[in-house]
């Protein structure tokens, strides 16, 4: 499913975000389902919780959904989040990195994101990812592993 593995370099990461807003910065690039779902709200929040912590460790938190501008911007408002939220309502993004595809929920299939995080280095080298994502608890899983 996830086309990019540890160790890879990220394709087009000028798509998500510019080159001087990464310049020197690790990135926390996490893909979610939909804004203001009971797991998608605790994730951001989680992070969010966090954000100052991870910005002094040199990290870059950024989100992805096919949600809309407009949603996302409503999202970023109501739980005050400090980080981008990208838009890809086209799924460039959630197909380059294999994370959109078949999903089974109550016995019926359907397409969708497959929640998953990508921790990229300085260089845009994917040095961990997590494709069981804990949403209450994503920064503690994310500092965990980066510490083994």
């Amino acid at each position: 499913m996830i086309k990019i593995k540890e160790g890879d370099k990220v394709p087009d990461l000028e798509q998500i975000i510019s080159k001087d807003t990464l310049k020197g910065k690790k990135l926390i690039l996490y893909f979610y389902p939909k804004d203001n779902t009971p797991g998608c709200t605790n994730e951001a929040l989680n992070l969010k919780e966090h954000y100052e912590a991870l910005k002094n460790d040199g990290f870059e938190v950024i989100g992805v959904s096919p949600d809309s501008e407009e949603k996302h911007k409503k999202f970023i408002e109501k739980f005050d989040l400090p980080f981008k939220l990208i838009p890809d309502t086209e799924k460039t993004i959630l197909n380059n990195f294999g994370v959109w595809g078949e999903k089974k929920m109550y016995g019926k299939t359907y397409m969708g994101v497959h929640r998953t995080t990508f921790i990229i280095d300085e260089n845009g080298i994917v040095v961990k990812i997590f494709p069981k994502v804990k949403t209450k608890e994503h920064y503690e899983q994310i500092m965990k592993a980066l510490a083994e």
